[in-house]
């Protein structure tokens, strides 16, 4: 199905997860192609996110209901930080997937012989769960999003707390649960 076919017809959470998935196996395929010499491949995968946010800006210009407009713009925003990643981490020469720039990552895996998707950051890894999102908006992730990730992620691992600080009206709370989403 074409993109806009497949976003129309599916929920939000669906499309998300599917989404946050074949970003993973995207950039998994990358470093494969890396290391086997292909030196242009970061770039190709910057570029493969480049056109596929190009056709999701065109297709949110159309006539769509609010609620396809709100899952294109969630789906927008997800797709604007791996962007984000992909040129991060051609920046930083980043050429193992083993390295931190990568490993520091929400990095959704879907499992068939678990028949269940996985997500991992550095050595924490947690089933997704099917928690409801329900189809709001999308706070926009910032690499101080990203720290905050970390952070709770690794503090959940070891079965401690985390309690983000800072000024009222900051992210904190959205970002806490963006991340539980």
């Amino acid at each position: 199905d074409t993109t806009e076919v497949w976003v129309k017809r599916e929920p939000n959470q669906i499309i998300l997860t599917t989404s946050l998935t074949f970003f993973t196996i995207k950039m998994e395929e990358t470093f494969v192609a890396i290391g086997a010499g292909d030196d242009k491949a970061m770039y190709n995968m910057w570029q493969f996110k480049i056109d596929g946010l190009t056709g999701l800006i065109d297709l949110v210009r159309t006539k769509l209901t609010k609620a396809e407009r709100m899952k294109i713009m969630c789906l927008i925003t997800l797709d604007a930080h791996s962007r984000d990643i992909s040129k991060n981490l051609m920046d930083g020469k980043v050429v193992e997937r083993t390295q931190f720039e990568w490993q520091s990552q929400l990095r959704f895996e879907w499992r068939e012989k678990e028949n269940d998707c996985y997500i991992n950051i550095v050595d924490a890894e947690f089933t997704y769960s099917f928690e409801y999102i329900g189809n709001g908006g999308r706070l926009v992730i910032t690499p101080l999003t990203d720290r905050i990730y970390v952070t709770a992620t690794q503090a959940l691992k070891l079965c401690m707390g985390c309690a983000p600080a800072g000024p009222a009206g900051t992210g904190k709370t959205e970002t806490t649960k963006d991340l539980a989403a």
